[in-house]
């Protein structure tokens, strides 16, 4: 009896001995199991160890309706987490990687709200310590929910609400809420975790033959000669093809292929390829009359696949052979790999330094989706609800037929599409919807007589690429005709035809070259394309290429501000350039970008300009973790920016984390709210005081000490003993507790004594490295520091008591740790300092208010962020009155003494989220609520209730 394809849930139609069982009774069944297991132990009790897995899996299988629980879920999960600055594996007792669950289990004898000692000493709850782990996995393995259990209870803690109470189901109560458990469950996920798998590991026997194809070209050919590396790359392409279409039968038979290969000797198969190519790319009725019935079986591909003849074919060895025919042929079946994913993987054979130059970062179906689903995907989806919906079967084929008809007509451009996954998985899409409409139409013809309109129409002519590099272009060519395959065998089963699949439409519409200096529209014209969608390379200005930069430049004009930006941007401005005639357009735009653009000095010049051209952004995502298939994974931290080049009177769409916010207008900072150019130079404001970065040492490290150094040197050389300071940079002051971990040799004041301090071991040699280092630099005013080696390169340190600030600092914590610091204490350029500053300037800095001002002007780096003295010269201050000044005091106060019940906490221990001392958070929530009532704000307002007053205020400041 076949599975039927609704078994998601027990109680439908499911595996044999338990479709005549609803879900409730087989659940009632668990809970009576498990409840008695207690009983029966001999313990009293269930033990943890022995029954976390049958539990686990019983639940899933009885309670979720997952048929194979042990494939859907992933047991002792080892994460590497730091106790005491040491790095230790724990075990995650499990994690389901399509609806990132993770589950933790306890004995049934113990309580759930109970703090257990971790290793390290630090006491936490279950769930505390589950939320731990989920701290040190990767960005995209990290939990959605959290379970925890003691088998008669289990907590579902929502972890975007992570401090909100749990949703608390005990065991005997989960026959009436069961429901409560769907989120764990998806089917797609899943489907598309397997595709992965496939898609992977067809990725890894595509490099296995890449790379013994390079040893067979070695033998006589030079890697490095442009056409045999083309060869290579073309040669590849078309094997994979072939594979392909052996295990989906469209060549003619299935294995066809394989057989082919199987008949020869390894010395004969290059002779056979060159043949086989050559009948491949030629018509049946072109074919030569003799030819052999072993080529004649192969149908005609046509589409470019065969058609060049200069590919350079080598002998193939033994292991070659092997390696195609046993583990790519018989052991592996390529029909059900996804093309969306394979066509990254299959790119992951290209030269990884190839890559990173590129500022490629390949993409997940997931990732994809969060661009064409806000674009264009969620609204034909509605729309195709709508039709489905109608209830006269005459109007409802009528609009299927003319939905089917916008569907065929619309073109999408890429032009940054490397291995083409956009276009793939936008063409699945549509031609997914499209199978839909045709089921439609079938569906109303009783007679199956079916008429000549009924029939594919989507083509994939319409969705056009550009991609530099010639191997990404052929292999989103292949993956193009594999996803047209594979939908017309769907398409096939609905429509009833006998057509063949080949040969081949030709796939001409992905064009080789390099998208900022070819002219889009002798592609497409712009009042043919309807959307223009991608993933462009992301490149800082430090790591662009020689013909990067000249890009930037012809693209802004040479010392344009834009050119120091992220080369991404070049792709909004010739977008915006390609459709400037035809501005009423409805074209729209939607590209993946590192989320730099969205920050600091990006927004007054670069955005500014394009609001200014008529651009307005439709929708929009907020910074998260770009992850991809490629097998040297890069994750970037970008946001998704979807834009029109005109205005358009609709609600705007702004995702952030699984939160969607609709709104009138987003502005270049992704904020709900109207457009605002924050000065990214500003000039200190009267009202504030001095702000900058320490003192930078240029020095190679020659003018640091180790504890260790210190002691010694300062018992050997007396006279140094004075000029060792104590040092912070950004980490020494988030992570040094009562002693400082680095010292510095500071002779600002140095004077007649210099003479004596050259004289003691070594200190002439330091002094002449750093020199030497400095007159090495480009940077005029380096050079000029090397007159005076002794000398930090610049002295910044202020004289009196000053606040530190960390120049960079994790989103992960809801305040920024800041601090007080004597002025003996030297403060390294990874800090920022504040001159002078008062109590209340804490008191407002150390604020949820401040932060998400922060947050919204600030630079990344990253996904930390970058403190400035822009962010602190633009921030606007609130008008203090003498008392509330003096609440401020205390309110700081108030953070300091908490801070200082903690001596055994670093700062960054203690502004850890789950480590963070109830005291200083109660401390940091008093102080907020006084600084938000500073404001005119109420102590529940949100980021955007804030944001909405910091810029008006910002705005009103700029005005006066």
């Amino acid at each position: 009896m076949a599975k039927s394809s609704t078994s998601r849930f027990y109680g439908t139609k499911t595996t044999r001995n338990t479709t005549h069982k609803t879900r409730k009774q087989i659940i009632k069944e668990f809970v009576d199991e498990w409840t008695n297991k207690g009983k029966e132990s001999g313990y009293g009790f269930i033990k943890e160890d022995a029954n976390r897995q049958p539990f686990i899996d019983d639940f899933l299988r009885r309670v979720c309706g997952v048929d194979q629980p042990t494939k859907y879920i992933e047991y002792e999960k080892d994460v590497r987490v730091e106790d005491n600055r040491k790095k230790t594996t724990k075990r995650i007792d499990g994690y389901i990687p399509a609806t990132k669950v993770m589950w933790e289990m306890k004995g049934s004898n113990k309580d759930l709200t109970e703090e257990i000692t971790q290793s390290g000493g630090i006491k936490l709850t279950p769930f505390k310590q589950a939320w731990r782990y989920s701290e040190y996995l990767p960005q995209e393995e990290k939990p959605r929910w959290i379970i925890i259990s003691n088998f008669n209870e289990i907590d579902i803690h929502d972890m975007n609400n992570p401090l909100s109470d749990p949703t608390v189901i005990m065991l005997k109560d989960l026959t009436t809420k069961y429901k409560s458990f769907d989120f764990m469950v998806d089917q797609t996920a899943q489907q598309i975790i397997d595709e992965k798998k496939l898609s992977v590991a067809a990725g890894d026997l595509v490099a296995k033959i890449y790379n013994e194809l390079s040893k067979a070209y070695s033998l006589h050919a030079d890697l490095n000669d442009e056409r045999i590396q083309k060869s290579l790359n073309m040669l590849i392409v078309r094997l994979v093809f072939l594979l392909y279409a052996d295990d989906t039968g469209i060549l003619g038979s299935n294995d066809i292929f394989q057989h082919f290969l199987e008949r020869r000797e390894a010395q004969d198969i290059r002779q056979g390829l060159i043949e086989l190519f050559r009948v491949l790319n030629t018509p049946e009725d072109d074919r030569d009359e003799f030819l052999s019935e072993e080529f004649k079986q192969f149908k005609y591909v046509n589409g470019g696949m065969f058609s060049d003849e200069s590919v350079v074919i080598p002998q193939f060895t033994d292991e070659l052979q092997r390696l195609i025919v046993e583990d790519a042929g018989r052991g592996f079946n390529w029909s059900s790999i996804s093309p969306t994913i394979f066509g990254a993987v299959f790119e992951s054979t290209l030269n990884p330094e190839t890559r990173r130059e590129g500022g490629m970062h390949y993409t997940s179906v997931e990732n994809i989706h969060k661009v064409i689903d806000p674009l264009f995907l969620n609204d034909l989806n509605k729309e195709f609800e709508k039709i489905r919906d109608i209830s006269v079967v005459s109007d409802r084929v009528e609009k299927a037929r003319q939905f089917q008809e916008k569907l065929s007509k619309l073109k999408f451009l890429d032009p940054a599409c490397g291995s083409g996954n956009f276009l793939t998985e936008t063409y699945l899409s549509l031609r997914n919807l499209e199978n839909q409409c045709l089921k439609i139409i079938v569906g109303s013809n009783s007679t199956l007589n079916l008429d000549a309109d009924i029939k594919v129409k989507i083509k994939i002519q319409n969705f056009y690429g550009i991609e530099i590099n010639d191997f990404a272009v052929s292999v989103a060519r292949t993956a193009m005709w594999i996803a047209e395959s594979q939908m017309w065998a769907e398409s096939q089963n609905i429509i009833y035809s006998r057509d063949d699949f080949l040969p081949l439409d030709s796939n001409d519409s992905i064009f080789e070259g390099n998208a900022l200096r070819m002219d889009w529209s002798e592609i497409v014209e712009p009042y043919d394309v309807n959307y223009i969608m991608g993933n462009p390379p992301f490149v800082g200005q430090s790591y662009r290429s020689n013909e990067q930069k000249q890009d930037m430049i012809d693209i802004f004009g040479k010392g344009s501000r834009e050119t120091k930006q992220d080369y991404v941007i070049c792709w909004y401005k010739k977008s915006l350039d390609y459709v400037s005639d035809y501005k009423n357009s409805s074209v729209k735009c939607a590209f993946v970008s590192t989320n730099s653009i969205c920050q600091g000095e990006c927004v007054p010049t670069f955005w500014k300009d394009m609001i200014n051209a008529g651009v307005e952004i439709q929708f929009a995502r907020r910074t998260f973790i770009w992850t991809n298939e490629a097998k040297n994974k890069a994750a970037v931290h970008c946001v998704i920016v979807g834009y029109s080049f005109h205005k358009i009177n609709n609600i705007k769409e702004l995702y952030d984390g699984g939160k969607l916010t609709k709104c009138d207008h987003i502005n270049p900072y992704l904020v709900p709210d109207e457009d605002i150019w924050i000065s990214s130079r500003p000039k200190r404001p009267k009202d504030k005081s001095k702000m900058t970065t320490g003192s930078p040492a240029t020095d190679d490290g020659q003018l640091f000490l180790s504890p260790e150094e210190t002691k010694t040197m300062s018992k050997k050389y007396p006279i140094l003993s004075k000029y060792i300071r104590p040092f912070i940079g950004a980490h020494e002051f988030l992570h040094d507790l009562n002693e400082r971990t680095r010292y510095c040799l500071w002779f600002a004041d140095v004077g007649d004594e210099l003479p004596k301090i050259i004289k003691a071991d070594h200190m002439k040699d330091r002094f002449q490295h750093i020199k030497e280092k400095r007159l090495s630099s480009s940077a005029s005013r380096i050079k000029k520091a090397a007159e005076t080696p002794w000398l930090f390169a610049q002295n910044r340190q202020p004289d009196t008591e000053y606040l530190v600030i960390p120049r960079h600092s994790s989103e992960n914590r809801e305040y920024i740790p800041i601090g007080f610091m004597d002025p003996k204490t030297i403060a390294g350029d990874a800090t920022t300092i504040v001159y002078d500053a008062t109590l209340e300037d804490f008191a407002i800095l150390e604020s949820s208010l401040h932060v998400a001002w922060m947050k919204t002007v600030a630079g990344r780096l990253k996904s930390d962020y970058r403190y400035s003295s822009s962010v602190y010269y633009n921030f606007p201050m609130p008008k203090l009155t003498n008392k509330l000044k003096e609440k401020l005091e205390k309110s700081a106060e108030g953070i300091l003494n908490a801070r200082a019940n903690h001596p055994s906490l670093s700062l960054a221990d203690m502004y850890k989220e789950l480590l963070m001392p109830s005291d200083l958070r109660d401390a940091h929530r008093k102080n907020d609520k006084l600084i938000l009532q500073a404001y005119g704000l109420n102590k529940d307002a949100t980021d955007q209730d804030i944001l909405k007053v910091l810029f008006k205020m910002y705005n009103n400041k700029d005005n006066d």
